[in-house]
């Protein structure tokens, strides 16, 4: 099993963080951590380099910052990623958020925003970790729009475009959401187990209530083997194969 997408830098896991870590090295081949903000990028590196070849780490400013990130830092930011691109597996969490983002000024500064960082993965040859709230239409067609390649719509409902993420050789991670959302278990339930990602978006989405750990990947496998009618196994092997491909692990 492998977390593709978690958030083991932030605050939640401040008092046992080691201890959490040690829990799922017990259970999970590798865990993949997304610094979704400068302020996370030095604790996310130490961590990789604290358990190499376990933690590996993805980078980038999530949409839902646009407001109080500025060009200066933003451009920063991105020369930071550039410098430790060697110790990065992948490029995100990044993309739109037009929940949080209601008013289209800003809307327009986060694509601009994504759009760097499209770039910025092209020229670094990182695949994509893509965030899209209340905006997957356009962020599909900005990826496409920009020859994207390598890509993880991070626990995308939107069933729609699934045929296009397919057709383009993404991959979608799920989460603990696919216990009780509708459109997600379409989701789990029609794609390609090929372009199929797991991951928990932890400290978020806890099953049980309070904060979510990466163990949790067990509960959306099970989950996902129930929906397709499959084993567990079969589920696991092949999201843990995507997974060591998209993001070239060293394991």
């Amino acid at each position: 099993m492998i977390d593709c997408h978690c958030h083991l830098e932030q605050e939640d896991f401040d008092k046992d963080r080691d201890e959490v870590i040690r829990r799922c090295k017990e259970h999970l081949k590798a865990v993949i951590v997304s610094c979704a903000h400068p302020d996370d990028f030095e604790k996310t590196m130490e961590m990789c380099k604290r358990y190499e070849n376990f933690v590996f780490a993805t980078a980038g400013i999530h949409p839902e910052y646009v407001k109080e990130i500025s060009e200066k830092q933003v451009e920063e930011f991105l020369d930071v990623l550039r410098k430790h691109k060697d110790r990065l597996v992948g490029i995100g969490e990044v993309g739109l958020d037009y929940w949080w983002i209601k008013e289209e000024e800003w809307r327009k500064k986060q694509r601009d925003l994504f759009m760097k960082f499209i770039e910025l993965a092209k020229e670094l040859k990182k695949p994509l970790v893509i965030h899209a709230r209340d905006a997957f239409n356009d962020a599909v067609d900005m990826l496409e729009s920009a020859d994207a390649e390598r890509v993880q719509m991070h626990m995308f409902g939107a069933h729609h475009l699934l045929k296009r993420v397919v057709e383009n050789g993404w991959f979608v991670s799920l989460n603990t959401i696919v216990l009780r959302s509708k459109k997600h278990k379409k989701i789990a339930r029609d794609i390609p187990l090929e372009n199929l990602l797991i991951e928990t978006d932890s400290p978020w989405l806890s099953p049980e209530g309070g904060r979510n750990t990466p163990l949790s990947v067990r509960i959306v496998i099970e989950k996902i083997a129930e929906i397709r009618k499959t084993s567990f196994e079969e589920i696991d092997e092949k999201t843990t194969a995507n997974a060591i491909r998209l993001f070239g692990l060293n394991l």
